[in-house]
């Protein structure tokens, strides 16, 4: 199985780069993990809706160059997604591969969200809870509960 997590934007923190490398580790024993950061657009201070549908559209496209094909389950994260469970996550995760996907990818996108074609095309919607949570350590949250979903799936002890 493959991993891939495309963000938007870089990890600018040491301690959340070491807390991303330490699960992209632990999920080496269950898959490869790939990690694709495009480039945020760069948006004036107090931007227009136009200004913010116009980035969008230019990260969606970026998105888009990254995403796989038929064989990839894809996950956008966005607010409007649905809530699971760790164990119902689990279970989506091995639905997901049980159906012939051999590539799990789940998109993080900048601050203003995902543009609507991206979340439309995802075969999921998911959203981590109903707070915000800045996108940098979005992808730890996110990196923790994929690692959680494979020792569920597979008899682990790390999910209590």
């Amino acid at each position: 199985m493959n991993i891939k997590i495309i963000t938007v934007g870089t990890l600018k923190e040491q301690y959340l780069k070491d807390a991303a490398d330490e699960y992209i580790k632990r999920l080496s024993r269950y898959a490869k993990c790939e990690m694709i950061e495009i480039n945020e657009s760069k948006l004036p201070d107090d931007p227009s809706e136009g200004d913010v549908a116009k980035a969008l559209l230019s990260e969606a496209k970026q998105i888009e160059a990254k995403c796989g094909k038929s064989k990839d389950c894809i996950f956008a994260l966005c607010v409007e997604g649905m809530q699971k469970t760790s164990e119902d996550f689990a279970n989506t995760v091995s639905k997901a591969t049980v159906n012939g996907k051999d590539t799990l990818t789940f998109i993080i996108g900048s601050s203003h969200g995902l543009q609507e074609a991206i979340k439309s095309t995802a075969d999921y919607r998911l959203s981590f809870s109903k707070m915000t949570f800045p996108h940098q350590l979005m992808r730890v949250i996110l990196l923790e509960q994929v690692y959680r979903a494979m020792q569920i799936n597979n008899g682990g002890k790390y999910h209590k």
